[in-house]
C-alpha cells in the first residue's frame, strides 16, 4: 500500500473519515495487515474477495480455503475467519435477552446469524419454555446428515433433559438452497409424531440457506 497516496491508505482513511468510508477490500486489507512478495495487503485482499465472490462469499470460507489465495498463510487465514466470526456474533442476540419465538421469522432472525452460511451441515434444537421463550440452543449433529444420524429419540432426549415445553429444530444447507429434501420432510413428520406422544410441541423445523430459510410451519399454512 506504499504506492497509494497517504490519504488513500486504509489506516489513514479510517483515521480521517471513519470506518464507514472504507470499501470491503480495504477492511479486509486491514485485517490482513501486511502484504507479501506478490503484492501489498490491498492486492491480497482484492485477490481473496475475487476468489470467493465478494465479502458475502468470504463468510462461508474456512481457514484452509482462505489459504489458497497467494499471500494468505496460516496466521492471516486465522485472522480472517476470526474477524468473520466476530461479525457473525455481533448479529446474535445477547443470551440475557429471553427471545420469545412467535413466528418462523423470529426463529430465523435468531438462528441465521449463528448457523446460516456455514460450510458444514449442522442439526440443532432450540429449547423453549411454556411461553416459547428461548432457554438454550444446542447442536446435536454435524457433517453430512441423514435420517440414520438424526433420530427423534435423540432430539427429545435433549429436550427432556433441558426441561423444554416446546422446541424448534433446525439445520443448514451448505449449498445455500433451503429447499427441503424428501428426507427432511420425512424427518419433520417423525419428529412431529414423537412430540405428540411425549407432550413436547414441535413449533417448527427451519432449514437455513444463504440469507433465506424454509419453515415447515409456514409452508403448512399456505
Amino acid at each position: 500500500m506504499m504506492n497509494l497516496l497517504p490519504d488513500d491508505r486504509p489506516r489513514e482513511k479510517l483515521r480521517r473519515h471513519g470506518v464507514a468510508a472504507l470499501g470491503d477490500n480495504e477492511l479486509v486489507a486491514l485485517v490482513i495487515g501486511h502484504g507479501s512478495r506478490g503484492g501489498d495487503a490491498l492486492a491480497v485482499a482484492n485477490a481473496l474477495l475475487a476468489a470467493h465472490g465478494g465479502l458475502h462469499g468470504l463468510t462461508r470460507c474456512s481457514a484452509d480455503e482462505c489459504r489458497r489465495t497467494p499471500g494468505i498463510g496460516t496466521t492471516r487465514a486465522a485472522q480472517i475467519v476470526a474477524a468473520v466470526e466476530l461479525g457473525r456474533r455481533t448479529l446474535a442476540r445477547p443470551a440475557s435477552a429471553r427471545l420469545q419465538i412467535r413466528t418462523a421469522g423470529d426463529a430465523a432472525a435468531y438462528l441465521m446469524p449463528r448457523y446460516g452460511g456455514r460450510e458444514i451441515e449442522q442439526f440443532g434444537i432450540v429449547l423453549l419454555d411454556t411461553k416459547h421463550r428461548v432457554l438454550r440452543t444446542a447442536v446435536l449433529a454435524s457433517g453430512t446428515l441423514n435420517s440414520t444420524i438424526v433420530q427423534p429419540r435423540d432430539v427429545y432426549r435433549a429436550a427432556t433433559a433441558g426441561g423444554a415445553a416446546a422446541i424448534v429444530v433446525f439445520h443448514n444447507h451448505p449449498s445455500g438452497d433451503p429447499t427441503p429434501s424428501p428426507e427432511d420432510v420425512d424427518l419433520t413428520r417423525r419428529l412431529a409424531a414423537a412430540g405428540v406422544l411425549l407432550g413436547i410441541d414441535l413449533v417448527d423445523h427451519l432449514i437455513l440457506g444463504d440469507r433465506k430459510y424454509w419453515s415447515f410451519n409456514e409452508s403448512a399454512g399456505h
